[in-house]
């Protein structure tokens, strides 16, 4: 342990153990998946960030071994702990300059949202450079003016390579493409289930995949179509959860952004029409049921049977309204008094 500490001075960290852990210090080759919590804080005491409290709820931070994370020396002192152990690395500033990106991408996980939001597409050290602001003035004042910061770090679990299933941003693009038929394939299963919301997310993740993938090709793009293709199938059955979850407006949303591009896909606008008539939409829902059977004349049994649902909700809903409104123009004048 002597001479790991040493190594690491060497190399402008500064190792406090904290809680010795249990056992030896495992091996870590490439692939290994190691799991901790982390608090960073700046050397007079102030903190950024903790996984026990980042976005209201504890949640540890879980690193693929050699998939060059941004921040590497979090890869580089894992790799001295033991399983349980506790300890406190001061390290310079040549190894936390990309910190304020990595948190703003880990806060931005913690409140639900796009990892990448806010950040160009240009290189680590091309945006710590330029004057863009992450959002979080902390972050801001520490990459205009770096410096060393202290990462006190607790192992809580290391799965050596092949001992657990990757997470979808650890994979290749070739695993990925790989994964896609087999979500595809297990969405539908909950679906068929009921499971609607399970499946919903399912739908999601393959869309996610696929489109991390589109991110690389050139749109119009013989590879970008392929995967277009792919992912239109499960945009639309994403859609169809969304239709019986009433999320309305997201469907419509989502149905005309293929038919931007496949102006003759039925299912898009089958789908389209019935959330148009869901939220009262009268005038687009029957142009979409029109187009339906334009383009597929057979299920005009369906559209009949929705057609016949929206207007009997419709003279229900008219009923309604006028009874909640009746009399409210049409009060008895005000009697005159004589004093």
């Amino acid at each position: 342990m002597e001479e790991e500490a040493r190594k690491l001075l060497g190399e402008g960290i500064s190792k406090k153990l904290l809680c010795p852990g249990k056992g030896e210090v495992p091996s870590f080759p490439n692939g290994t998946k190691v799991v901790f919590h982390y608090r960073t804080s700046l050397r007079d005491g102030k903190v950024l960030d903790d996984s026990r409290t980042l976005g209201g709820h504890s949640k540890p931070m879980e690193l693929i071994l050699g998939k060059k994370f941004k921040l590497a020396v979090w890869e580089r002192v894992v790799t001295t702990m033991r399983q349980g152990e506790i300890s406190e690395f001061t390290c310079d500033t040549k190894h936390t300059a990309l910190y304020p990106l990595v948190s703003q991408s880990l806060r931005n996980i913690s409140a639900g949202k796009d990892p990448l939001e806010g950040q160009r597409h240009c290189c680590g050290i091309a945006q710590i450079h330029s004057h863009h602001s992450l959002g979080h003035k902390d972050l801001d004042e520490l990459q205009a003016s770096p410096q060393p910061l202290v990462f006190t770090i607790e192992l809580l679990e290391v799965l050596p390579p092949g001992s657990f299933q990757l997470d979808v941003w650890a994979m290749t693009d070739e695993e990925k493409l790989e994964l896609v038929p087999q979500i595809h394939e297990e969405g539908n299963m909950l679906f068929k289930q009921g499971q609607i919301k399970e499946a919903s997310e399912k739908y999601y993740n393959g869309i996610a995949c696929l489109k991390n993938l589109q991110m690389k090709e050139h749109p119009g793009d013989q590879s970008w179509i392929k995967l277009d293709h792919m992912i239109t199938p499960l945009l639309l059955n994403y859609c169809q959860c969304k239709l019986l979850q009433g999320q309305y407006y997201e469907v419509i949303e989502h149905c005309t952004s293929v038919l931007f591009k496949y102006e003759d896909n039925v299912k898009a606008f089958y789908k389209r029409a019935k959330a148009h008539a869901a939220v009262w939409n009268e005038r687009e829902a029957r142009a979409d049921f029109a187009k339906v059977l334009e383009l597929d004349p057979s299920l005009e049994p369906s559209v009949v049977k929705e057609l016949k649902v929206m207007e009997a909700k419709i003279r229900t809903k008219d009923k309604e309204d006028k009874s909640r409104y009746k009399g409210l123009f049409s009060r008895p004048p005000a009697t005159a008094t004589t004093g």
